[in-house]
């Protein structure tokens, strides 16, 4: 029984650590790549040639679309900076998604809505529509009363309503900043066939707002939100940059990202039932562009910045990551059969099989080293010199691609200019592997449960609001 005991753990171990050195070293390979696409993207930001095209009438019109479920308190503000933007023709859509609060009078008090009939074709089926509504004070406004069905349902509601051919879905709370729509139309005027765009989101906790405007970005002093900075700038500044040289992105962020209408419509909108209605559609609109041989591509784009509240609690924390990634598991199960299917191309030889393994099962595997390290060292069937390896590979690696996350934003953006926060940066980058790694690995493994429960609860965000001064 021992000796059996001893061939897995000694087996499972160099299994495991091969494959968080395999991992990590594919993410160091994505910051790798992720340096060319910072000083190209950043380049071309700078071009007064291509500035001049931006602020020109050259600009294909676009439609932001708003789902709104119970936004009473800060719809106003928020439809009120959207209609402030930098960009020459575009129209907001807000949905309402039967709100059971005061969010569709307050937009009605506020732009002086009257009651308008439908002038568009109703192409996605959705939850019933009540009313439409155009505004006397500001005709680049539409309103949407439709009954609750989620925020997928409210999209496809806005993509009926829609009448440009190119639109940006963002939460009714985030905060975009005024120039972000020309800098995400970039791609789609270089010539290239565009399917849709994902820009930057950060965090918002602990910035200085006015106006519903972040005006100066701070790294938060309270650590949950503080170490999630941390963990956006690495998904985004190069996760998703070092993904454009390998064949684009699977993730657009619901909470910022441009698609062209007409795909969306080929695709039939977005996928009610699902947890995460933004992989779902990526992962379908980039199989269809496969399938009917399009040589369309979805780039990310660092520069167009958009800015969210994230959980400053524990509860609220733990239920965001396991939704995330009981949608993640949902999403690979559903579209398994791309995996490794050569048909796909990268799609299904490169980009799939690391979100199935280097992503949806990295909880498990990690769960699985902390077993299998304990019993040998407990067992002396291994020892700490081959433990301290393992946790070096588990936790150094990450921690060192955290730190140069920090490292590429401060040589290429750098919108934190305060001292003090960047060494809290890198105190976030230090500490976020002891402990609160582990506490994200919980609530993930959380995610593997519910969906053998078949558990469909959603979970609430529970916001705090954005600080008003320095």
């Amino acid at each position: 029984m021992r000796s059996a005991v001893e061939h897995v753990v000694l087996w499972g171990d160099w299994a495991l650590l091969i494959y968080f050195v395999g991992l990590n070293s594919f993410y160091a390979a994505l910051l790798i790549f992720s340096v060319p696409e910072i000083w190209e993207q950043t380049r071309l930001a700078e071009d007064d040639s291509f500035s001049r095209l931006m602020g020109s009438d050259a600009l294909p019109p676009v439609a932001i679309l708003v789902p709104a479920f119970n936004e009473s308190i800060s719809i106003v503000a928020s439809v009120t900076a959207l209609l402030a933007l930098r960009y020459r023709t575009y129209e907001v859509v807000v949905i309402n998604d039967g709100s059971t609060d005061r969010t569709l009078d307050a937009l009605r008090d506020a732009f002086d809505l009257y009651e308008t009939p439908p002038a568009m074709p109703i192409v996605l089926r959705t939850a019933p529509v009540r009313s439409y509504y155009r505004s006397r004070s500001q005709a680049r406004l539409l309103v949407i009363d439709k009954e609750n069905r989620g925020k997928a349902d409210a999209l496809n509601a806005g993509i009926n309503a829609a009448r440009w051919p190119y639109v940006i879905a963002v939460d009714a709370d985030t905060l975009i900043e005024p120039d972000a729509l020309l800098r995400m139309m970039r791609p789609f005027m270089l010539g290239s066939r565009v399917a849709a765009a994902g820009g930057t989101v950060r965090v918002a906790n602990g910035c200085r707002v006015e106006n519903f405007q972040v005006v100066e970005p701070r790294v938060p002093r309270a650590f949950l939100p503080g170490v999630q900075v941390v963990e956006y700038l690495r998904a985004f500044l190069f996760g998703r940059l070092g993904w454009n040289r390998l064949g684009g992105n699977l993730i657009i962020s619901g909470a910022f990202g441009m698609f062209s209408r007409r795909h969306l419509l080929d695709i039939r909108g977005y996928q009610t039932g699902t947890v995460v209605e933004d992989l779902d559609l990526v992962i379908r609109l980039r199989r269809y562009l496969r399938d009917h041989g399009s040589p369309d591509y979805m780039p990310f784009i660092p520069d167009p910045v958009a800015w969210t509240e994230v959980p400053a609690d524990t509860r609220t924390l733990s239920r965001q990551r396991e939704r995330w990634h009981k949608g993640l598991i949902a999403s690979m199960w559903q579209h398994r059969g791309i995996v490794f299917n050569p048909r796909y191309g990268r799609l299904g030889l490169l980009a799939m099989p690391f979100f199935v393994f280097g992503e949806m099962l990295a909880p498990v595997v990690e769960v699985l080293g902390y077993v299998l390290t304990a019993v040998g060292v407990g067992w002396g069937l291994i020892d700490w010199p081959f433990a301290q390896l393992f946790f070096l590979m588990a936790w150094g690696y990450g921690m060192t691609l955290s730190l140069w996350a920090v490292a590429l934003e401060e040589i290429s953006f750098r919108r934190y200019r305060r001292l003090g926060d960047l060494f809290r940066l890198l105190l976030y980058a230090l500490a976020e592997n002891f402990g609160y790694r582990q506490w994200t690995v919980v609530w993930r493994m959380r995610a593997f449960w519910a969906v053998f429960r078949r558990r469909e609860t959603w979970g609430t965000m529970e916001r705090r609001g954005f600080a008003k001064s320095a």
